[in-house]
Formats: C-alpha cells, structure tokens, sequence
C-alpha cells in the first residue's frame, strides 16, 4: 500500500485546496441563485405554484436523462478536468443570459426554466467526472475527510449565499443578483485549470453503455446496504423537493416573511450544516457511521412541521423556523458524511463511479417529481396540507427504510 498522500494532511496539499475552494466558491455563487431565481420569479413574474413547481423541477431533470450515461462516459475517459472547466463555462453563460434578458425586456417564467436546465444539466456532467477525478487528487485514507470537507463547503455557502443574496436582492434586485453566480462559476474553472496532479485514471474499456449501466443498477439493488441508503435518498429528496418548490411563496404569502428574513433562515441551515460537520467528525469516531446516521433521520420531518405549525407574529415565525433549520442543517449534514463514507466502504472500487452515478440518477432525478409534486397539489390542496403531507411522508417511509435495514448493525463500521 502507498502512502504518497497520507503523510501530508489535506490542507496542505495544493491541488486538494484549489478543488475545494473551486467548490466553495461555486456552491456560494449557487446558493445566490437558488434564492434569486425563485425570488425572480415569483415577485418580479408573478409565476403560480404549478410553474414554481416546474422551475424546481428543471434543475435536476437532467439527473433523469444524463445521469446514468453520464457515470458510465466518466469510467471511460482517461481526462476529466477538461470536462468539468467546460461545465463550468457553459453555467457561468447560461446565468449571465438572466439580467441581460431583464435589462431588454425578454425574462419570463420559460426562460428561467431553461436556464436552470442547462446549469442543471452541466451540473449532473461536473459530478459524474468530479468523483472519479477525486480519487486522482486525493490518496484514498484521506478520502472520507475530503468528502466532510466538501459538505462544510457546501455548508458554509448555504450559510454566506442566502444572506448575500438577500442583501443583493434589496439593493440591485434579483435578477442582477445572479451575476455573482455566474462570476462564481468563472473563478472555478480557473482553480480547477491550477491543479497539476497527473490525471491516472485507467480508462474503462466500451462494453456497451446500457451493460456498463446495468451492473451499476445492479450493484445498488442487490446490495441491502447500498438498496436501503439510495431508498432513503430517494425519499427525503423526493418530499424536500415539494417542499423547496413551496418554500418561497409560501413564506412570502402565507407567513408574511420579508424576503431578507427568508434568507437568513437558509442561511441557519447552512450555520446548522456546518456544526453537524463539525461535531459528525467527532461523534462517528466513538459511535460509528452506521449509528451517526440511524440517529440522524430522526430529525428530518421536524423541519416540515414546523414549517406547516408556524404562525403568530413575524418575529416568533422567525425564530420558530431558524431554529428548525439549525437543528435540520445539522441532520441533514450529518446524514450526507455519513452517506458518503458507508457508500465509499460499501462500494466495490471497480464500480465506484457507476455505483455513484445510479444514486445521483435515483436521488437527484427524484427532485424533478418532487419539484411538479409540490406545486401541483399545492394549486388542489393549499400550501399547508403540502408541508404536512412531506412530514408524515419522511417519517412514515424513510426512517423505518433506514431502521430496518443493516444500517443498525453496528459491526464492521470501523473496518476497511
């Protein structure tokens, strides 16, 4: 065994802190947009909930029709980077198209959702050739760090972007507020292009695309490990979705929430997402993955309940629903390392990348149906029934998926 990385810990390895920051400073141009373009359409278009529905549908589409082709074409590919700075790009124009449509007059509710289905879709191209190009930058021991060091990222973009977007969107309205995110997105390509580790990866040979994706649909049905963590995916993305479809408008309308003040609750989640990472590297030491995250499901219907129960004055809203999202940030995060490292022990090497690209296909397809879920039986029911519909939905199918499953076995978690 090599132990070229090992020795040198992650935050001093060049080429590990240009991918990181990469990540960091595009999720945090990613979380502008994701409150701006609902904002967008909603006060400035006047979009219903069918069509804030479709908008969030759009985004993750593209997991639905590339995302397994995606995996496999990854495996087959000695270089990946070039792939990605090009995702890159073509997000940061597809943004920048938003205000320029504003400024002549053209923006509409169609046009956003093709904006949003052409950065989703390079998004679902970026994470099929950033898994494997992971394994390239960092030694393998070293893995499961980087994987926690990613969702702090990611934590700490929900924390920062929301805020800022409010804060953008105050002062030069929503659409202008996504010129950052497509700056983000430029700053990215350009650290990517600064990594120098030699792109190793061995080539997988063509055996047909539809079998290479097949043993890859295989390996996550087969396995009752593997089945039960995507089963899970599925579902808390599938009800977060309808959820998040609802969000906006529903805070807007119903709760009577300033749109600053629905930012900062985003951003609690993320402040939430980032201790989860915090006190997860800790905890799963003496508790282990498997526990750490049997534990964490438990959380997650608080936050529609809260949500669907809110009501008072502003103030007590507020604070009703920022405490909620603190606690279900810290869930969430926890849930994800957690996910991430029993899926990399779990996952034979050979079909990591497939085995990867069939969970993002099961789980990030599924937003698209949660997403047209969400604002269709919002248009029958009202937005209310929506949020208690996705808590009983959390907690009548995920938690016993995770309960009863080998997840709750405690052996083994600390091998390998």
């Amino acid at each position: 065994m090599t132990h070229v990385f090992q020795p040198i810990p992650l935050r001093k390895q060049r080429d590990y802190r240009l991918l990181l920051s990469a990540r960091a400073v595009s999720e945090t141009g990613a979380e502008v947009t994701r409150l701006a373009v609902p904002l967008t359409a909603a006060t400035l278009l006047g979009a219903s909930p069918s069509q804030m529905g479709v908008l969030t549908a759009a985004a993750s589409l593209p997991y639905l029709l590339i995302g397994l082709q995606a995996g496999a074409i990854a495996d087959r590919l000695r270089r990946h980077r070039p792939v990605m700075i090009g995702c890159e790009l073509v997000s940061a124009g597809a943004i920048a198209t938003i205000p320029a449509a504003w400024i002549a007059g053209l923006l509409t509710v169609p046009w956003l959702i093709a904006v949003t289905f052409v950065v989703g879709t390079c998004s679902v191209i970026f994470r099929a050739f950033n898994f494997p190009h992971l394994a390239v930058v960092v030694h393998e021991s070293q893995r499961p760090q980087a994987l926690a060091g990613f969702q702090s990222a990611h934590s700490l973009a929900v924390v920062g972007g929301p805020g800022l977007s409010g804060l953008l969107v105050q002062a030069v309205t929503a659409p202008f507020a996504m010129l950052i995110d497509a700056v983000s997105f430029l700053v990215s390509a350009l650290l990517i292009r600064g990594i120098k580790a030699p792109e190793t990866h061995t080539p997988a040979p063509p055996r047909g695309i539809w079998t290479e994706i097949r043993e890859g649909l295989r390996a996550v049905v087969v396995d009752p490990t593997l089945r039960a963590l995507c089963g899970s995916g599925i579902t808390i993305n599938f009800f977060g979705s309808a959820y998040m479809a609802l969000f906006v408008i529903y805070a807007l309308t119903v709760l009577g929430l300033p749109a600053g003040l629905v930012g900062v609750i985003t951003a609690c989640f993320g402040v939430g997402g980032l201790l989860g990472a915090l006190i997860t590297s800790r905890l799963v030491k003496r508790l282990g993955e498997n526990r750490m995250l049997t534990c964490s499901v438990l959380l997650f219907p608080l936050d529609f309940v809260v949500a669907a129960l809110a009501s008072g004055p502003v103030w007590a809203k507020f604070a009703l629903m920022s405490a909620s999202a603190l606690i279900s940030g810290a869930a969430v995060i926890s849930f994800s390392i957690c996910f991430g490292a029993i899926t990399l022990r779990e996952a034979p090497a050979e079909l990591r990348g497939r085995i990867n690209a069939t969970m993002g296909f099961a789980m990030q397809g599924v937003l698209t149906l949660g997403g047209l879920f969400g604002g269709v039986m919002g248009e029958l029911l009202g937005l209310r029934p929506v949020l208690w519909t996705c808590a009983a939905g959390v907690a009548l199918i995920m938690i016993p998926t995770i309960w009863l499953s080998p997840l709750r076995r405690s052996s083994a978690q600390r091998t390998r």
